[in-house]
């Protein structure tokens, strides 16, 4: 028999933080598959310490399946959008709507901030990242505000390939 998935999002807590950067490592296993970007899935995630500071500025949510953390949202408000700044989902998790979930859930929580859109910058190619965001309705951008224009240049000093990146908006209307 068959144990019905309940998925559900609220925002993060304190001791749920703890958890997270688990989540963010077991989702970024899935750059194994492209030589290019391996070096992600090794790479330093989000500490339970900076988490804290999302939930406690009210910028995270934690998706559970069956009461079992396996996804996350983190956000930041820019002057006439909300920034995603990170969503993990364990790899494990993946392929089931959490993602949407979340977005979804950051969507309304933009709404209610007045503000526009959701933003965020991806890989154009990687197929979880901006075909999925594709997929939900985000486009991609050239013309970039000073905020998104800073994250692009934090990326590239980080040792992202700045070509290999996009930014993207999700008109809230």
């Amino acid at each position: 028999m068959t144990v019905p998935l309940n998925i559900t999002v609220r925002p993060t807590r304190c001791d749920d933080v703890y958890a997270l950067p688990a989540i963010e490592r077991a989702a970024g296993e899935r750059f194994r598959r492209y030589p290019e970007l391996a070096w992600l899935t090794d790479g330093e995630v989000i500490s339970a310490e900076q988490h804290l500071e999302y939930a406690e500025r009210g910028q995270s949510w934690l998706a559970l399946a069956n009461n079992r953390p396996v996804g996350f949202i983190l956000t930041e408000a820019h002057s006439s959008s909300l920034f995603i700044v990170e969503l993990s989902v364990d790899l494990d998790w993946q392929g089931k709507g959490i993602g949407r979930q979340l977005i979804a859930c950051v969507a309304d929580h933009a709404r209610k901030l007045g503000l526009r859109s959701l933003t965020l910058t991806t890989f154009r190619d990687v197929p979880w990242n901006a075909p999925f965001y594709a997929r939900l309705g985000f486009e991609q951008i050239a013309e970039l505000t000073p905020e998104l224009r800073q994250k692009r240049d934090d990326e590239a000093a980080h040792g992202l390939a700045y070509e290999s990146r996009c930014a993207m908006r999700l008109s809230l209307n």
